[in-house]
């Protein structure tokens, strides 16, 4: 939190500034909230002399840190960038409510309006949003603001997955779309995603979130509104969608699944655990899953229905630990095949599998005692790569410029790489974050390793977690129809393309400055051994020539290579306070390796991922 102004100067400033806004905002509950936390500011001096009574200090103190909490929302206006808006629900300026929201809604129209100019018909947009609070609100303003300088809203049924709202852009044809979701964020954060296609991006990218410099000159617009009492807003006028789109996004994710006899009857067979992890994908997801076939699925009662507040979770991330402990303890109950997770706005997609190498004796009908793990995000996605690799590939032919292509994130997994040269594919790395991976020219699969897969680019530019689920129970079916599961399939790619294993490590921080102060850091002294093996490069990623970074763009990141192919990405989180480290080992298999071999070959690669965890732990300062 920043801290309270230092000189009375200052805080005459600041809360002179706090009374602007709040005379400006539209919201009683926000304004209220700005006028209590004033109050308390001025409710008397902000420093006690040391020798003042207890309550005399207790009461400088509150108003200490009542101004350092009005500094921290009037710090600027949240930042718009190529994740929108995200952050906590408050009022002021840098903290999401109805006022920052009017603003980049009036800046997007000025921008539409302006990349439009003299072209008809007027500019559309689709707005969705989640369950979250304030969603419903924000997406009301936008329509608002967005109708009454002429553009053509659609407004989409209310709590619906982001897929559904990114699919839309796509269908309707739409200049533009803009979901109303903080995704995977604690339950204080809302967040603002918008998508540009239409007329405004024609090429590959069309339907995609923005990306510069699209962004910035949306923030641009957003910086030039003078007040939320000089935005014009519209008491309707905008069009409420029906039950249409969302069915045409069913059809169209139904498209994925084999609807033979004989695949119904393995779909019938498989037993799912579901849970929406108190979101808005859940009556989606089920609603694909019976359609395709999958009858036999298991949803976790405590999370299945929409709540804002995520009671069961601490975290509402499929990654983070204990979120799905309540999908794995229905799995052992039931005894499922297969257990799914969809994250808040049903983006991301997590799975879990029986494992028999972890089985542990625990106690009967425990999920550890009966083998289940979360599968990584990079071995979801090397799963999916090889159903897509094998849907398009030409297993031995050379890829060519017309092949199609298979992308991750240049922290994902280097396995993708090889799936896609052993079917003639070609492959594609990109920045971190699907904004990027949805624009590369031929996509046929992309995916991220935090649980984000695009199976239908064509469609849904953008992660899906529901077209996921559904590639991943049709290739769960096959498999135990064949006596064979999804572990099995992963020792394959092992013996074919050398034993890929990944983790994270990640540390958050309360004082921001400190983030770049440790990426410095390593930059200035990178370690010299990981794991024992020699640093042979290390890329600084926000310089170094093209051929050192693959011909991408400048991120904040490093990379650092090993002699035994060990692989280290260290970079800021886009969305979170938080500086990430993505770890790649790698160790060879041989091609007919015994499923006792690769399991030994798992638990060496483990113990060195561990060793290289601590050495970039002990670089960083960790």
């Amino acid at each position: 939190m920043t801290t309270e102004p230092r000189t009375q100067d200052a805080w005459s400033a600041l809360a002179e500034q706090v009374r602007t806004w709040i005379a400006d905002d539209p919201d009683p509950r926000t304004a209220a909230e700005l006028s209590a936390l004033l109050e308390q500011a001025e409710a008397g001096p902000a420093e006690a002399d040391e020798s003042a009574d207890l309550q005399t200090q207790y009461d400088a103190a509150q108003v200490r840190d009542a101004r350092a909490d009005l500094a921290d929302r009037f710090q600027g206006l949240l930042q718009f960038g190529t994740a929108g808006l995200r952050g906590a629900i408050g009022g002021g300026p840098h903290r999401m409510n109805r006022a920052v929201v009017i603003r980049a809604a009036s800046g997007l129209g000025a921008y539409l309006l302006g990349e439009l100019e003299g072209v008809s018909p007027a500019p559309k947009v689709v707005v969705g949003h989640d369950a979250r609070h304030g969603s419903a609100d924000f997406a009301r303003d936008t329509a608002a603001v967005l109708t009454a300088v002429g553009i053509d809203v659609v407004m989409l049924p209310p709590q619906l997955p982001t897929p559904v709202l990114a699919f839309a852009v796509r269908h309707l044809d739409a200049d533009a779309g803009v979901m109303v979701t903080a995704s995977h964020n604690p339950p204080q954060d809302n967040g603002y995603k918008v998508y540009l296609g239409g007329r405004v991006v024609t090429d590959s990218g069309q339907g995609a979130q923005i990306v510069p410099p699209m962004d910035g000159a949306i923030a641009a617009e957003i910086a030039r509104v003078p007040s939320v009492a000089a935005v014009p807003r519209a008491a309707g006028g905008w069009t409420t969608a029906g039950p249409e789109v969302e069915d045409a996004y069913v059809t169209q994710v139904l498209a994925l699944a084999d609807r033979s006899e004989e695949a119904r009857a393995a779909h019938a067979d498989l037993r799912i655990v579901l849970t929406p992890m108190h979101g808005v994908g859940g009556a989606t997801a089920r609603r694909v899953l019976a359609e395709a076939g999958f009858t036999d699925v298991h949803v976790v009662a405590l999370q299945a229905e929409p709540d804002p507040d995520f009671p069961t979770v601490a975290f509402p991330n499929p990654e983070e630990p204990g979120a799905i402990d309540l999908a794995l303890a229905l799995a052992a109950e039931v005894q499922a095949d297969l257990v799914i997770a969809l994250d808040p706005d049903a983006d991301r997609c997590a799975a879990a599998v029986v494992d028999e190498r972890v089985r542990l004796a625990t106690g009967a009908g425990a999920a550890a005692a009966d083998g289940w793990r979360m599968l990584h995000g990079d071995e979801t996605g090397a799963l999916l790569g090889s159903v897509v690799a094998e849907r398009v590939g030409s297993p031995g032919a050379t890829a060519s410029d017309g092949s199609p292509v298979l992308a991750n994130s240049i922290v994902s997994s280097r396995l993708l790489s090889r799936i896609a040269a052993a079917a003639g594919l070609r492959h594609a790395q990109t920045l971190t974050g699907f904004k990027w991976i949805s624009r590369v020219d031929g996509l046929v699969f992309g995916y991220e390793e935090a649980l984000g897969y695009c199976v239908d680019p064509a469609s849904v530019r953008d992660k899906d977690g529901i077209s996921a689920a559904l590639t991943l129970a049709g290739l769960a079916a096959r498999l135990k129809a064949a006596g064979r599961t999804a572990v099995d399939v992963l020792d394959e790619l092992a013996r074919r393309h050398g034993l890929h294993l990944t983790d994270q490590l990640s540390a958050r921080f309360t004082d921001l400055s400190q983030i770049p102060e440790t990426m410095q850091r390593l930059r200035e002294h990178p370690p010299v051994l990981l794991a024992g093996s020699p640093v042979m490069q290390v890329v600084d990623l926000a310089a170094g020539s093209d051929a050192d970074r693959d011909g991408l763009p400048p991120t904040d990141g490093i990379r650092l290579l090993t002699q035994d192919d060990t692989r280290v990405i260290v970079r800021p989180s886009g969305t979170e306070p938080k500086v990430k480290c993505y770890l790649e080992v790698v160790v060879p298999v041989e091609e007919h390796a015994s499923a006792e071999t690769v399991g030994e070959a798992r638990r060496a690669a483990r113990e060195r991922l561990n060793a290289v965890r601590a050495d970039v732990a002990a670089a960083l300062g960790l």
